[in-house]
């Protein structure tokens, strides 16, 4: 009796840029998801919620935060295998993650983060699919993602997700984003992102 071959998940690193190239995309199970134009709303919020991190996070040396930057989840036997790879809307490193990377790497600009961030936001479109939006942040969770905030701009709520919560905690607009163990001390209210 033969061993049926096992079939690798993810593809080269230098197979992963090429192809994204041509269509960004991100890799989810084995899956390319092709990513999907945003509105200007989107935009808007992505904004309000990235310069309240950014000023809070700068103004204490706390790590780095990014908008729509591609992190790759990498084979533990081999860095240049990509098994997966995502864009979240903004996404948090804490620590000095970012410029250890930017120290290894002198082409750094022209490759994707190889690093899981501590936090991750998405701020959900019209043109999301909510099945698709589940799994992405199942695979966060199962990437290490150790906090994540969905924010709903048409009803004006935010859901929170974290791996050790049984259930994630749903906020409407009176709510307030927390940045619990990830970032302490930063808050957020929910109301001040509709302004």
């Amino acid at each position: 009796m033969t061993a049926t071959p096992t079939i690798r998940e993810g593809m080269s690193l230098d197979e992963f840029l090429e192809l994204n190239a041509q269509q960004p995309f991100e890799l989810i199970n084995g899956e390319r998801i092709p990513l999907m134009p945003t509105v200007y709303g989107h935009s808007e919020v992505i904004q309000i919620v990235f310069i309240a991190l950014y000023m809070f996070i700068q103004a204490r040396k706390l790590g780095k935060v990014e908008i729509e930057t591609t992190f790759i989840v990498r084979d533990q036997d081999e860095a240049n295998w990509v098994k997966g790879s995502r864009v979240p809307d903004i996404m948090v490193y804490a620590g000095d993650q970012i410029e250890q990377f930017k120290a290894t790497h002198p082409d750094y600009r022209e490759r994707p983060i190889p690093y899981v961030p501590d936090l991750v936001i998405e701020v959900v479109s019209p043109t999301d699919k909510i099945v698709e939006l589940d799994t992405k942040i199942e695979a966060y969770l199962a990437d290490g993602v150790r906090l994540i905030w969905v924010i709903y701009p048409h009803s004006r709520k935010a859901i929170i997700y974290a791996p050790d919560a049984e259930q994630p905690r749903h906020l409407n607009i009176n709510g307030i984003l927390d940045g619990e163990d990830v970032l302490p001390g930063f808050q957020l209210p929910v109301a001040k992102i509709f302004e």
